[in-house]
């Protein structure tokens, strides 16, 4: 019998992860919610980093909570249990804003969504498109982007002071358009996160959370940004009144 080598009383353990199946379940669907269309077993797998009978069951599990699901020709796509726990997700918040954004995007003419706090990052958190328009930009639930980049994020800066947010985000650096944003209740940018692009947003306080931006993007508009602006600043504070 080939003796097994000892690494000694003080070798440590090799670490593995207790969670490394929901990690690969929630990456899953994280690449799922990426996809431009469905994808095979086989390129979830790849996706992934693992054998397929991995992706296989990981799949298989998914799909038993509705999670995701397959087309007929056995493609992987998000399926509708997403929606409900999307719901879930600032409850309050989407429930106050969905009508101010319905109420800005066909009053505009423009994409208007909310943007959330997450880590170091802006995340869309419920979005609507004009009713009657084909030459908007679409900006998708769940995309994201560095928080100190485009008018959501100044926006969302701009809620809290310089001190109050390095301490809450400590090594992201306080942009001094978050300082003007400040004074004048919104912020604008052009060009940072999508090129071509132009975003304004006002602020969210929260209540017992972390602040939020309502916005607007666009590529070209007839309308003076100021007014655009103050729509949003109002929008802003009916939601605001909304969660009080």
């Amino acid at each position: 019998m080939t003796p097994i080598a000892s690494a000694g009383p003080q070798a440590a353990p090799a670490r593995v992860s207790p969670s490394q199946t929901l990690s690969r379940g929630i990456r899953a669907l994280e690449i799922m919610a990426e996809a431009e269309a469905p994808l095979t077993i086989a390129e979830l797998a790849d996706a992934m980093g693992v054998h397929r009978s991995v992706a296989y069951r990981i799949l298989r599990t998914l799909e038993d909570h509705s999670l995701l699901v397959r087309d007929d020709a056995g493609r992987v796509q998000p399926g509708p249990g997403l929606a409900v726990l999307a719901r879930g997700v600032s409850r309050n918040l989407q429930t106050a804003a969905l009508p101010e954004l319905t109420q800005l995007a066909n009053a505009l003419n423009m994409t208007a969504f909310i943007a959330v706090w997450d880590h170091q990052d802006c995340v869309t958190l419920v979005t609507v498109e004009p009713r009657h328009s084909a030459a908007t930009v679409v900006q998708h639930p769940g995309s994201r982007h560095p928080i100190s980049s485009g008018a959501p994020g100044i926006a969302i800066q701009s809620a809290l002071t310089e001190h109050d947010w390095n301490q809450l985000a400590p090594g992201v650096p306080y942009r001094a358009e978050a300082a003007e944003a400040r004074k004048r209740g919104y912020a604008a940018s052009h060009d940072e996160v999508i090129a071509g692009v132009s975003s304004l947003a006002a602020p969210i306080r929260v209540p017992g959370g972390r602040p939020a931006a309502v916005a607007v993007v666009y590529i070209r508009s007839s309308q003076d940004p100021a007014d655009v602006a103050a729509a949003l600043t109002a929008s802003a504070a009916r939601i605001e009144a909304q969660l009080a």
